[in-house]
Parts: C-alpha cells; sequence; structure tokens
C-alpha cells in the first residue's frame, strides 16, 4: 500500500511538473510566433522597398535615355553654329581684329664682374 501511494504522490507531481511546462511551452511558441511573424513582416518591407527601388531605376534609365538623346540634337545644333562662324559673321556682329600686344621685361643688366643690378650696387662677399 505504501508503494501505491508513494506511486501517485510521484505522479501527482509529474502531472504538476507538466502542466508548468505546458506554460512555458506555450510561452516559448507565442515568442516564435511572434518572432517569425516579425521576420515575415521585415522580409516583405525589404522586397517591396527592392520591388519599388527597381521601378524607379527603370524609370531613371528611360529619362537617361531621352536626356542622352537630347544632348546628342544639341551637339550636333552646336557643331553646325560653330562651323557656320568666320570674319565676316563677326565683322556684321560689331567685333573687329586687334594685333596681340604681349608684355616684355626690360634686361636686369646683371654684370657678374662688377656685380652690380641695375641701379643697385651689389658688395662682393669675401671671406
Amino acid at each position: 500500500m505504501k508503494q501505491a501511494t508513494l506511486q501517485l504522490k510521484t505522479h501527482i507531481q509529474n502531472v504538476n511538473i507538466m502542466n508548468n511546462n505546458i506554460e512555458v511551452e506555450k510561452n516559448i511558441f507565442n515568442t516564435m510566433i511572434f518572432i517569425f511573424m516579425a521576420l515575415v513582416l521585415f522580409y516583405v518591407l525589404i522586397l517591396g522597398n527592392t520591388v519599388f527601388s527597381i521601378i524607379e531605376r527603370r524609370t531613371l534609365e528611360k529619362e537617361m535615355v531621352s536626356l542622352s538623346n537630347e544632348i546628342s540634337g544639341l551637339e550636333a545644333s552646336y557643331l553646325a553654329i560653330s562651323n557656320s562662324v568666320d570674319m565676316n559673321l563677326s565683322s556684321t556682329m560689331g567685333f573687329k581684329e586687334t594685333k596681340a600686344t604681349f608684355a616684355t621685361r626690360k634686361s636686369l643688366g646683371f654684370n657678374v664682374s662688377g656685380s652690380h643690378l641695375g641701379n643697385i650696387k651689389l658688395s662682393l662677399n669675401e671671406i
């Protein structure tokens, strides 16, 4: 009889331990579900951001192609206009041809033997 009572007590204690484990397991399971849902939400946000970035990149590439075409047209018109510029056109616009004058410097007149520079006299440094 003592053995049966002892076995019953141990079974009851085990049942109580199991009940406590079920609550802990529920908490762990709920935490894991919460973390999983947070990761899914984070994945969806990253995926959406990537898709929007791809769409924006394609739009910018199309705009870049159109701007490149516009630039090439402007370059062609610039070359056509720059080839038509000559002396006759510039004189009709009021420009005149000028002669280039350059600034010159007079010789300093440095004489090694006399060691004087223009009006400045240098003394010889003898040791």
